[in-house]
């Protein structure tokens, strides 16, 4: 979808769709403002229809109605924004998601949009942004593998998306270039997750890596298993043991050029499990049904380093995907086996299905001795999470409180649900161990914090936080700007965090 901005009319532009926003009060939809304009020319038709559609202003609502040829747009799609008084860069987000979908489903390719309501607790930058992402993710399609049975299918698209204004250009434009870009890093994370696993390989991850630093001007250092092993990163090269396709630790590096550093070294570590069988405590037919996205927090992690120089951030951002494959073989890791971590702490592995926080222990204790000031690692780590928190919801744990409130609050900006789960002390005798220094499983109960317990061990005394996206990742069913399967969960909170005036 092309996305650009023209200063003009907008009720005097020709287009398949023109998009306008309306609000909710009292549980009705409020018809003031442009709509209002729109209503008085079509003679109250406007406001006649809403109210026999029952079309109340919600946010994430739609209303889509022609005009037969009294406007110089075909149709109009109103966009629910909800109240006024609740009006954020989610309701925007939601509200032109709902409206693109409707204008495409239409047939609409060229759709023109009025511009986003903002005010005094949004900025029209921030709602511009929220706009492109609502309007790109909600049409965001994997369509690699469509083949003979369905290449006649119809594959409705819009083309353009054309807001059109008075307002100052470049601003605008600066605006709408923000939020494509973080709305392409999101789609680009749902890419690698959507991958098969026999076509995305830990080597592969790393061939997408190389290209991304090319593209972006990062500086790239991948590790196989020769050198993993010779620097004393026992458990990711214990998780890939069992596997033809060997693992790879990705270190990309972004260093920010031709603007002022604001002094933060920022370290991102990435769960990037290709393909995850379980290992020797092989997982049930149904749990494997998805491993192949049990890579998507190295995903977030690629897509949010790729997005850095288009949106300027101005830390140096340190980005470690920690790739492997669990699978069984001669040579696979075993229960009762016990492995050295880079920090030289010995685990006494109890699951070989607890891979996750394995590769994570060497990639954290890698990046803490880059220099970072504080780490953030992303990991669809527990099925513990989702039982806790439900659908949709990260789960974050930290160490330091100013980190967690930080991401708190770009994550509601993004519109990422996260939840902040303790760090229970008593807990750690869950993963004592007997004949090691700790367990790698605690058990069922608490499962999700006694994983992030394990995970403080490699933490190496900085500011760190875990996000556990396992049940974010992925959505079973399109809702809103969240299509069916990969989601790109933590993309759009890191990049918020790392470029906060973009």
């Amino acid at each position: 979808m092309d996305i650009r901005y023209e200063r003009g009319e907008v009720l005097e532009t020709a287009a398949d769709a023109l998009i306008v926003p309306v609000g909710a009060s009292g549980g009705a939809a409020e018809w003031n403002g442009l709509a209002a304009e729109l209503d008085t020319r079509l003679n109250g038709e406007l406001s006649r229809i809403g109210k026999d559609a029952r079309f109340s202003g919600k946010r994430g609502t739609s209303l889509l109605v022609p005009t037969l040829g009294r406007l110089p747009a075909r149709r109009v799609v109103f966009a629910g924004t909800g109240p006024s008084k609740d009006l954020d860069s989610e309701a925007i987000r939601r509200g032109w998601a709902a409206a693109v979908i409707a204008a495409r489903d239409a047939g609409a390719s060229q759709v023109i949009s009025a511009m986003p309501p903002g005010g005094a607790s949004l900025e029209l930058s921030a709602a511009l942004i929220a706009a492109v992402e609502g309007a790109r993710l909600a049409t965001y399609r994997f369509s690699t593998y469509i083949g003979t049975a369905r290449r006649d299918d119809p594959v409705p698209a819009v083309e353009r998306l054309t807001f059109v204004g008075d307002g100052d250009a470049k601003a605008v434009e600066s605006a709408l270039a923000n939020g494509a870009a973080i709305a392409a890093a999101v789609a680009m994370a749902r890419d690698l997750v959507n991958e098969p696993a026999s076509v995305l390989t830990p080597v592969a991850m790393a061939e997408h890596a190389e290209r991304i630093s090319a593209e972006h001007d990062l500086e790239i250092k991948v590790l196989g298993p020769a050198e993993l092993e010779s620097m004393g990163a026992g458990a990711i090269s214990a998780v890939g043991k069992g596997s033809t396709n060997e693992p790879r630790l990705i270190h990309l590096t972004y260093r920010p050029k031709g603007i002022e550093p604001d002094g933060r070294q920022v370290g991102l570590v990435g769960k990037c499990i290709t393909f995850d069988t379980g290992g020797y405590s092989i997982k049930p037919y149904e749990g494997m049904l998805e491993m192949k996205g049990d890579m998507a927090g190295g995903a977030a992690v690629l897509a949010a380093m790729g997005a850095l120089r288009p949106l300027g951030c101005q830390a140096v951002v340190h980005g470690v995907i920690c790739a492997a494959e669990n699978m069984i073989s001669g040579a696979a890791f075993r229960p009762g086996d016990i492995l050295t971590a880079l920090n030289g702490v010995t685990i006494e592995v109890l699951s070989t299905d607890a891979e996750g926080r394995l590769v994570l222990a060497d990639g954290l204790v890698y990046t803490a001795r880059l220099g970072v000031d504080e780490m953030i690692d992303l990991a669809t780590l527990t099925g513990a999470a989702n039982i806790a928190l439900g659908d949709g919801t990260t789960a974050l744990f930290a160490n330091d409180d100013g980190l967690a409130q930080r991401l708190l609050r770009h994550s509601a900006a993004a519109g990422e649900r996260f939840w902040r789960m303790p760090l229970i002390d008593e807990f750690e005798e869950k993963i004592r161990g007997d004949i090691g220094d700790i367990k790698n499983s605690g058990g069922r109960p608490g499962g999700a914090i006694t994983a992030a317990l394990f995970l403080r061990h490699f933490s190496e005394g900085l500011p760190w936080a875990h996000l556990d996206i396992a049940a974010s990742a992925r959505s079973e069913r399109a809702s809103g700007y969240n299509t069916k399967g990969a989601t790109g969960a933590g993309v759009r909170t890191l990049l918020r965090y790392l470029a906060p005036e973009a």
